[in-house]
């Protein structure tokens, strides 16, 4: 008897400390050191003095204790509206005007060691600036380019001059500065290969390289 009075003490102890701690929490369950709800031997939730239907439904083991006493939309997460199948909207590209490049081979434009343009080489020009004309213009690269003969470095110099000589002349026929690019290749890109034989400088060498002295133009624009 008295060892059923004596667990009674502890057990209504027991509460009493860890409802105060919930009290001062205004939680409706009571919960122990770990922040646990506290349960009867049964399973049940502990309740404080301030439980109330109400006060359930905003304390966050309401739906852990009492789920049967508390609105249906407390304890089950709304479901989202369900959207409705819009028609795909379908964007329509402006098409975009085609590309166009251009390239001509100007050779015959220099004579050997030379990177003054000759007649021939102005008339070439001229169609490249006809072209240019024909087309909403972007962008002319020019590339310079020699024999090979003499020292590559001589050389690299002599295709960039010829470079900007060529572009000096399309300046001259109303192409913006600023829209022409200059490189020069030097010796490196020949297109007379292997055919003409021989170092020395003589006429008939010379004459045979006469293509590779040369400026490659392309121009790329719009129609």
């Amino acid at each position: 008897m008295i060892q059923n009075i004596i667990k009674k003490s502890l057990l209504v102890a027991l509460l009493a400390g860890v409802g105060a701690a919930a009290t001062a929490q205004e939680r409706v369950y009571v919960i122990d050191q770990r922040d646990v709800i506290a349960r009867s031997g049964f399973g049940l939730c502990w309740r404080t003095g301030y439980w109330t239907p109400a006060a359930a439904a905003a304390d966050r083991g309401g739906c852990e204790c009492d789920k049967d006493l508390l609105p249906k939309e407390t304890c089950e997460p709304a479901k989202a509206p369900e959207k409705i199948a819009e028609a795909p909207v379908v964007v329509k590209e402006t098409p975009k005007p085609g590309g166009v490049k251009v390239t001509v081979a100007a050779d015959a434009l220099f004579d050997f060691d030379k990177a003054v343009l000759r007649p021939e080489g102005k008339a070439k020009l001229d169609d490249v600036v006809a072209k240019a004309e024909a087309i909403k213009l972007e962008v002319v690269l020019a590339v310079g380019h020699t024999d090979r003969l003499g020292s590559d470095a001589y050389n690299q110099k002599l295709s960039e001059r010829r470079a900007v000589a060529v572009k000096d002349y399309l300046v001259g026929k109303g192409i913006a500065a600023d829209r022409i690019y200059t490189e020069g290749k030097g010796e490196t890109q020949p297109v007379t290969g292997d055919t003409c034989k021989g170092n020395a400088k003589t006429k008939a060498l010379i004459e045979c390289l006469q293509p590779d002295r040369r400026v490659d133009i392309e121009l790329i624009g719009t129609k």
